[in-house]
């Protein structure tokens, strides 16, 4: 480090500001190196993604993987890309040490998430994390605190709340929100009812489950076992559990949940504006789970405390219900072809575009005509480069990612505990439940649970 730079580091420090000056400033803007830089945790197949490897925003500069054939094809690919020779760290905790990194991409999997960024915002790093964004609603509390307590930038890696179609809507996320907030689809302190399943247009992945009574392989001599299970409880290595088949274990990840339930539900979330708070009761009704193997479930019904429902429908039964149903409309996605819809051939001006809803009387409405006369939700920060540069909070962060990952979190429990259970959504624990109450606050291995408590 050079003397300038460390005298800075030094003024910075005294006056409170090191935790929210990122490299690229400290470096000088007239600098050659003064665009925002970049590293990857995990190099598996997530990281070759538009959003990771291959994003253009800010320079990529290195990298880590406890699989040195992962890191192998990463230093290739980042060639192959554009980025030059990039340096191949020995492991994340190097990584964090480079005061050349101003941010960290997470993408590792999901049991490594929590601590990772708690050690990153330790570091002074800004986060882009994958989703989900924990395993646990505990590692997810803790994050949520310890980023903000840091002032680092936080990012969670799914879109759906602020670009792109919302998957069989034929439109962004925000236009429903529009009609939800106006009051349209229910009327003020009335519940509304959303279902998420195959028939509304979700996958729940159920071929995301592993196999029970793994016998132990022989580890290939590249690939640190004992650094890939990390602050999970130690198994004896199968390729099983690793890289391409590990969401189908608990200890890493919860098969479709863990897979897509981030990016239905933050959305979901967003739109029924319910970023401050979280369910309250959580009702089961599925097959008992094993307690390695990640297995499929029926019905999870997530009731917050205004009544509104959002039901994660696994077996198809609700396949011909509204996305969202309240006592004055209901919400269907563009292609839906069943249902009280009698009229949605005629309004042309929305077919095939946009989403579809009818009143309560099952009489199609003009969802086009409708958005253009209603007000707009509040504008969100969705450049997270332009959110490190300037420090204004990006608009799915460590709280809103929490109160997302808490959703799915708390089915996760009730799908292990195979029955019902009530949540705190201010306390953030179970009420009268230990059993429910171990599964939301998990120890981790040593020596991680100590990295991810301390200071």
């Amino acid at each position: 480090m050079n003397t300038s730079r460390r005298n800075f580091l030094k003024a910075a420090t005294a006056v409170g500001l090191f935790n929210i000056v990122p490299a690229h400033v400290l470096r000088g803007a007239t600098a050659p190196s003064n665009q925002l830089t970049r590293a990857l945790i995990g190099f598996g197949g997530i990281a070759g993604s538009y959003n990771h490897l291959n994003f253009k925003g800010s320079r990529l500069i290195g990298l880590c993987d406890p699989d040195e054939t992962h890191v192998q094809n990463g230093l290739r690919r980042c060639e192959q890309a554009g980025w030059g020779k990039v340096k191949a760290y020995e492991n994340f905790m190097k990584l964090l040490e480079d005061p050349d990194v101003d941010i960290v991409h997470i993408c590792t999997p999901p049991h490594w998430h929590a601590v990772q960024s708690v050690m990153a915002a330790r570091a002074g790093k800004d986060i882009w994390c994958e989703k989900p964004m924990t395993r646990t609603v505990g590692e997810g509390k803790r994050v949520m605190e310890y980023v903000k307590a840091k002032g680092r930038m936080f990012r969670l890696n799914t879109w759906f709340r602020f670009q792109d179609s919302f998957y069989g809507f034929g439109t962004p996320v925000k236009p429903i929100r529009q009609v939800v907030e106006n009051n349209l689809v229910s009327t003020p302190g009335k519940p509304i009812r959303c279902v998420v399943g195959p028939g509304q247009g979700f996958s729940w992945k159920f071929f995301w489950s592993g196999r029970v009574n793994l016998a132990q392989q022989e580890c290939p001599k590249t690939f640190d076992w004992d650094m890939w299970l990390g602050p999970a409880p130690w198994k004896p290595y199968n390729k099983d559990r690793a890289h391409g088949t590990f969401r189908g274990y608990w200890d890493y990840d919860s098969g479709g949940l863990g897979d897509m339930a981030q990016h239905y539900l933050d959305p979901v979330q967003y739109l029924l504006c319910k970023d401050d708070t979280s369910p309250v009761k959580i009702d089961y009704v599925g097959p008992k789970q094993h307690p390695e193997v990640v297995g499929r479930f029926d019905r999870i019904t997530l009731t917050y405390a205004d009544g509104t429902e959002v039901i994660l429908d696994g077996d198809g039964t609700l396949r011909d219900e509204p996305f969202l149903r309240g006592d004055k409309a209901s919400v269907y996605p563009v292609n839906y072809k069943k249902g009280p819809i009698p009229e949605w051939t005629e309004n042309a001006d929305a077919k095939g575009k946009t989403f579809q809803m009818v009143d309560a009387n099952g009489k199609a409405m003009n969802v086009a005509k409708i958005l253009k006369d209603l007000p707009e939700p509040a504008a969100q920060q969705t450049d997270f480069m332009d959110s490190v540069r300037t420090r204004k909070r990006f608009c799915l962060n460590e709280e809103t990612g929490f109160r997302s990952s808490t959703m799915f979190n708390l089915a996760i429990v009730a799908e292990r505990l195979g029955r019902s259970f009530e949540f705190d959504p201010v306390t953030l624990h179970a009420k009268d439940d230990e059993a429910a109450e171990r599964f939301l606050y998990q120890s981790l291995r040593e020596p991680w649970d100590n990295e991810f408590y301390k200071a």
